[in-house]
């Protein structure tokens, strides 16, 4: 990583400081990216939509050498995520991706066909997340597909229509 270049790399936190650790960041005039998402909460008492990270313990920084350790050190912030003794640099694509994710609600794609197997590199032809691209780890019922993003480790459940994928490695 030079000094001059800035580039995307996973941060990992403490359990449930994400938000935190992102406001802190902002705060400080750090590039930060955290994916949420909403979902229905149930108490004894009520029911609540409440914005919870899309990837538990991951935040995402664009960063350079230059503020590398003033973001490790904000209170909150673990470690960043290494792959072969380096920090693991995620590509633009995948916060794109990630982003899109974020800004689109996913309830409006459905899945009606199963004609993929696990292993399958898919590139997504059509909609919102056109142009990007994963593994297939796992077909859930009629309405899901599990994608895993590479630098993250990570696997995405994501619902789309299958006129909206294709198949890279057949």
């Amino acid at each position: 990583m030079s000094i001059s270049s800035k580039q995307w790399l996973a941060l990992y936190t403490r359990s449930r400081w994400e938000k935190k650790v992102f406001k802190l960041l902002t705060e400080g005039g750090h590039e930060a990216f955290l994916p949420l998402r909403r979902e229905k909460r149930q108490w004894k008492d009520r029911k609540k939509w409440v914005e919870e990270p899309l990837i538990r313990s991951y935040i995402f920084v664009n960063t350079g050498k230059k503020e590398y350790y003033d973001i490790l050190n904000t209170p909150g912030a673990v470690c960043y995520i290494f792959f072969e003794g380096k920090p693991a640099p995620i590509r633009e694509e995948q916060i794109l991706f990630l982003k899109s994710i974020n800004e689109n609600p996913l309830s409006e794609f459905e899945v009606t066909s199963n004609n993929f197997q696990k292993g399958d590199l898919l590139t997504i032809t059509s909609g919102a997340f056109s142009g990007f691209e994963g593994e297939l780890i796992e077909y859930r019922g009629r309405k899901k597909v599990l994608i895993r993003l590479e630098q993250l480790g990570k696997a995405i459940l994501i619902t789309i229509p299958i006129q909206y994928i294709s198949i890279l490695n057949k």
